[in-house]
């Protein structure tokens, strides 16, 4: 009989060649030593991201319907860990990224989740302060209140059996605020500031006014609110950024360096 994973790692592709292998690599190079499972989602891709999935043993999974809530979905469906891990096909992982999570877990059977920053590790240096003042701010409320107010999809572990069903009337941003919302009402959601993703900065590439006026408020909070009230997709996604990739190893040592 195959034993169960511990973890499922679950990536949504839409046309990821370009990031994918750099995120696989780095979860190839994770210290756990337990069973764990990625899972990559194919979005209808037009690229090689299902063949390099493959060729790293990744399982790949098909999501015709476009959306990326709608392939986390899909992921977490197919799922045959006792915890499901969400993160993005341009973001790399610390070695000892699953441990620490691992370790979260089992020092309390009431925890429901496990959530931590996630931090660019490339673009405008502006990018990089931003991401480290949102997920102080986070930090700070955790400390004290020990509420976890806000998660990153790169960035979000939860008990399998605690999964009630991401929300797909939801966009980017709203689907993971959702989850979250619902996984507190499960149990308890830690939050962990020292067990951070590096993610790609090419998000930011319109600009501090476009992301601090336009993407945070429109695309994000806004579209949250709209469509969580009127229980549909009332308002669209924020637009898809595509841009050529380099090796994203030399981008989290460079990002890690950046941040000492």
């Amino acid at each position: 009989m195959t034993e169960r994973p511990r973890f499922s790692i679950v990536i949504p592709c839409f046309n990821e060649a370009g990031y994918l292998t750099d995120a696989l690599l780095s979860l190839r190079k994770q210290d756990f030593d337990g069973a764990f499972e990625v899972i990559v989602v194919d979005n209808n891709c037009t690229d090689d991201t299902a063949g390099i999935a493959r060729d790293f043993g990744a399982r790949v999974v098909a999501e015709p319907v476009p959306g990326v809530c709608n392939a986390r979905q899909r992921g977490t469906q197919e799922a045959r860990g006792e915890i499901v891990v969400s993160t993005d096909a341009d973001t790399v992982h610390g070695r000892d990224w699953l441990s620490r999570i691992d370790a979260r877990f089992r020092s309390d059977e009431h925890i429901v989740a496990v959530v931590g920053p996630c931090r660019y590790a490339d673009g405008p240096r502006w990018g990089r302060h931003y991401g480290r003042a949102l997920f102080g701010a986070v930090n700070g409320v955790h400390r004290l209140t020990g509420r976890a107010v806000y998660a990153s999809a790169t960035n979000i572990a939860f008990r399998r059996e605690a999964w009630t069903g991401y929300d797909t009337s939801l966009t980017q941003g709203g689907d993971e605020l959702d989850q979250l919302r619902r996984l507190r009402g499960r149990g308890r959601v830690v939050y962990d500031h020292g067990n951070p993703t590096y993610t790609s900065g090419r998000r930011l590439s319109r600009g501090l006014t476009y992301n601090l006026f336009v993407t945070l408020p429109v695309h994000y909070l806004l579209t949250y609110a709209v469509n969580r009230i009127a229980g549909r997709r009332v308002l669209g996604s924020a637009p898809a950024f595509r841009d050529d990739a380099g090796s994203f190893e030399a981008t989290l040592a460079a990002g890690r360096e950046a941040e000492r």
